[in-house]
């Protein structure tokens, strides 16, 4: 069944439900605004996730509390997106941790790259990381790798100084 339909299904059975609960006379104002924003969230958090806000953090799926992202570090994960941000993000998955770039040039080079990383630690360490980056002639030099690696790392680790206030 298609997502949208399963969607409307969901949401006209809940105000079913919900006006068959209650008349429309006991519902105060602001209670029918909160379903209705009820309903939007749900909407939107259906619809795909947000990986970045308008402030350039975080989205608010991102802030469930704690460090992790399911078994993801949530420092490494958004180091990965602004460290590669000269590259369009194909698809991300937080759960498994995998993040998959598209082609792209690096500022200030005429090679066109594509990368994928694979955080698979909550832990802030070189081992949660692995970052492939391919060129069209083929993988990168390794002395390439570890210094994209190394420049991950040290955003996230600025990115976790910062959120403590240190």
């Amino acid at each position: 069944m298609n997502y949208q339909i399963k969607l409307k299904i969901i949401t006209a059975s809940f105000f079913i439900i919900l006006s068959g609960c209650t008349s429309t006379d006991d519902l105060s104002q602001s209670e029918v605004k909160n379903a209705v924003k009820t309903e939007k969230v749900v909407k939107t958090e259906k619809k795909g996730i947000v990986l970045i806000d308008d402030d350039g953090n975080l989205g608010s799926f991102f802030k469930r509390g704690g460090n992790d992202i399911g078994s993801v570090n949530k420092y490494l994960w958004q180091a990965s997106l602004e460290v590669l941000s000269f590259l369009p993000i194909n698809s991300a998955d937080p759960f498994s941790g995998i993040i998959v770039f598209g082609k792209g040039k690096a500022p200030g080079s005429s090679q066109i790259y594509d990368a994928t990383v694979y955080v698979n630690d909550p832990a802030l360490d070189a081992r949660s990381i692995n970052v492939t980056i391919r060129s069209a002639n083929g993988t990168i030099s390794s002395a390439a790798k570890r210094e994209i690696e190394s420049a991950i790392l040290s955003r996230a680790r600025q990115l976790r100084l910062k959120e403590l206030d240190l």
